[in-house]
């Protein structure tokens, strides 16, 4: 599947702790963002059906 290019505005003390948080357990933070939006989408979809 094709990659999205996306910004986002977020509080900097927020991104840097989770940027060093990543970095430290060797996590990719932009897997981490489309892990939440994939995660939202699916409570989304039980809560329609």
């Amino acid at each position: 599947m094709p990659k999205k290019r996306i910004t986002l505005s977020v509080d900097s003390r927020i991104y840097n702790k989770y940027r060093d948080y990543c970095q430290e357990k060797g996590i990719i933070l932009s897997k981490q963002v489309e892990f939440f939006l994939k995660k939202e989408l699916e409570k989304i979809k039980d809560e329609e059906e």
